[in-house]
């Protein structure tokens, strides 16, 4: 099974998954529900509106063309008019608010707002910031800054924690750069391409997939003179618009004169672009070699090595955390399309007879959002499940796989990601490759709608197979069995030739011959987070779902970051000392030094997420404020590093802590 952990996310289109193994257009998908029931009566509602108003026009324009018509009777007609055209106004606004309205009730031009604000603050504060500034920029890179850098480095900490350590698996550290043969058993040299077009005058590409859904998109959400029908059919595209070929991609260009945005010029038909950097080995320019998409082909080709090195025996995981490359065509929407991520990714290899997980018990109560292809295909929404009930219903097809769904919840609930705002979502038939045998994507919902951030699949043994093939290595595991067996050694088409293996021949007692090479290839299951840009998605997620916005007159907006203690950069900030110096021992903490008012100094702690705020009073006591609440208590000194690391461990809340100390209450010049 892979589990692989990108913090930073990829969307829909960009599964390496479904871009290495495309598939034609299922019957499933043309089952989905193309409208939502509330749209489709608005639509249809506007349409005969305008169409009142159109015909009703018409009869005004004919009195006044009518010599005999009576001016009181052209005046009754005009009015008439006006106020249909208020009423298909009023239509089209409804329609408009419908569209564009997202599921928290918020709408599209807040969401864009918002989303604006949050990455305004973020890059001024330097958690991230374009990289090469200076020189304009590359689209698609990023730096991380001091806060960026620490909230990246906690969550990796805790990635390792909760599955490396806990789930004692093998870690490696492979190469960025990846021999051209590996990455062509692989499949990612033919197959890991997205669809491009260029304009015709400028040489500018774009991804056409983007171009399409973009138009679509547009449309449903401005056009209010959209019929039922079209927007039926704009729908419908979105829909499949993973499974159309280039040809199919191309013709709806054509159909719905597509144009390159910046300069409206013609564009060329799609055409599949590689999106792995290409690079070569050696000064001779003879060996070829690419940066690697994905850190999984690391643990694939180092199976024999990792099988030995834990016992020859099954079952076990391999992790890696490290760079990925992927050349985006057009990289947008900040962290969650990038050409350089971080990529965190577990292979868990089990046998194919025996999903069986020892430590399933320890999550089948777990209850959470699931969305499986049944309801999906209904056109319902995600709903509550219990796993172990998910699993005995064969929802989720194998306990291991069901054993760490659950652990991935636990990672990105401990993360602090809201519960509401996260879902499990199984592959429709089409989305899934021929070879794997259930695949579910932990979705998260951010100002971008839902984003998938966590890929999780049983995929067999493809990638065993393919480096076996290719490398003449067998990839395999032996499995000794306590008694002999009967099997096939070898057929043709008209028969079937078998042999027996008996205790008498000790020497071959325990163990058993399949397809008459004494290994059995066993079946991995991945896990794969697949997020582009790395280590940001969950950051980002974290940004733009867990957040307090105060908002006023420009002068006095502010926002800050909510983030757990877990992420934080520190845990306390001593913001102002009425001694020379203090210490604070186990604590992470950071002294503030510019002269400006404890107000602003509590608001600088607050915009980057800092949990605690410490300000000495004395030499004997200090006030503690929490960022989320702005409440303050009074603490000696000497307890001071105890209550802040109580709390940031989780051994307490900060209601336990108040109930505890005595509250301060701060005057209007502290907060100002």
């Amino acid at each position: 099974m892979r589990l692989a952990y990108v913090l930073s996310s990829a969307a829909k289109s960009q599964n390496p998954i479904k871009t290495l193994f495309h598939r034609h257009l299922s019957l499933a998908v043309s089952a989905l529900p193309i409208m939502a029931d509330s749209e489709e009566p608005l639509r249809r509602a506007l349409a005969e509106k305008q169409a009142a108003v159109d015909a009703h026009a018409e009869v005004v324009r004919a009195l006044k063309a009518r010599p005999a018509s009576a001016p009181a009777e052209i005046d009754a007609a005009v009015e008439a008019l006006k106020a249909l055209k208020v009423e298909a106004a009023a239509a089209a606004r409804r329609l408009h608010a419908a569209v564009s309205r997202n599921g928290d009730g918020s709408t599209a031009g807040s969401r864009e707002a918002f989303r604006q604000a949050v990455v305004n603050t973020l890059e001024r504060r330097l958690f991230y910031i374009p990289s090469f500034k200076i020189y304009r920029g590359v689209a698609g890179l990023y730096d991380y800054g001091p806060p960026g850098c620490a909230v990246k480095s906690n969550v990796l900490a805790f990635w390792r924690q909760h599955f490396v350590l806990e789930e004692n698996m093998l870690e490696v550290d492979c190469p960025c750069v990846t021999p051209e043969i590996v990455l062509k058993a692989s499949g990612h040299v033919d197959k890991f391409t997205d669809l491009m077009v260029k304009d015709e005058k400028t040489g500018t590409c774009y991804r056409a997939d983007h171009l399409l859904k973009d138009y679509c998109n547009e449309k449903l959400e401005k056009d209010r003179t959209l019929s039922a029908e079209k927007a039926a059919e704009l729908k419908h595209i979105l829909a499949v618009l993973d499974d159309l070929s280039a040809d199919e991609v191309g013709a709806k260009i054509k159909e719905y004169g597509i144009a390159a945005p910046d300069t409206k010029n013609p564009l060329s038909d799609p055409y599949p672009f590689n999106l792995m950097f290409q690079t070569s080995i050696g000064p001779s320019g003879l060996s070829p070699g690419y940066m690697r998409p994905e850190t999984a082909q690391g643990i694939f080709v180092n199976f024999k090595d990792l099988y030995y090195y834990n016992g020859n025996k099954l079952p076990f995981a391999a992790a890696q955390i490290g760079q990925a490359f992927r050349n985006e065509i057009s990289p947008r929407q900040g962290l969650l399309r990038v050409r350089e991520f971080t990529l965190a990714e577990i292979e868990h290899f089990v046998d194919p007879e025996d999903k069986t997980h020892p430590k399933f018990v320890d999550v089948s109560n777990l209850k959470f959002l699931m969305f499986p292809r049944k309801e999906q295909m209904a056109g319902e929404s995600a709903k509550p499940m219990i796993l172990g009930e998910a699993i005995s219903k064969g929802t989720i097809n194998n306990e291991t796989l069901g054993y760490f769904i659950g652990r991935v919840y636990l990672f990105l609930a401990c993360l602090g990601i809201d519960k509401d705002r996260l879902r499990f979502r199984q592959h429709l038939p089409n989305e899934m490759a021929h070879y794997a045998a259930d695949c579910w994507d932990a979705e998260i919902e951010c100002s971008y709608g839902w984003i998938e951030c966590v890929g999780i699949a049983d995929r067999s043994a493809y990638d065993l197979r393919a480096h076996s093939e290719k490398s003449g290595v067998a990839l395999v595991a032996h499995e000794k069995f306590s008694e002999s067996r009967e099997v096939e050694v070898g057929c043709s088409s008209s028969q079937s030739l078998f042999f027996s293996i008996y205790s008498l021949l000790s020497e071959l007692d325990s163990w058993v011959v399949w397809t008459a090479s004494s290994e059995v290839l066993l079946s991995e299951v991945v896990y794969d987070y697949i997020e582009k840009s790395g280590v940001a998605l969950v950051a980002h997620e974290k940004f733009s779902e867990s957040r307090e916005v105060e908002v006023g007159c420009s002068s006095s907006q502010s926002l800050f970051f909510s983030i757990y203690s877990l992420l934080s950069e520190l845990d306390s900030w001593v913001v102002w000392t009425a001694s020379s110096e203090v210490l604070l021992s186990e604590v992470v903490y950071d002294y503030i030094v510019k002269r400006t008012s404890i107000g602003k100094r509590y608001a600088r702690t607050d915009e980057i997420g800092v949990p605690f705020a410490i300000t000495v009073d004395s030499t004997n006591s200090v006030t503690i404020r929490e960022r989320d609440s702005k409440e303050q208590i009074r603490v000696s000194i000497d307890e001071v590093a105890k209550v802040v690391k109580e709390v940031t461990d989780g051994q307490s809340t900060w209601a336990d802590i108040m109930w505890r100390y005595p509250a301060h209450a701060a005057s209007l010049v502290d907060e100002e």
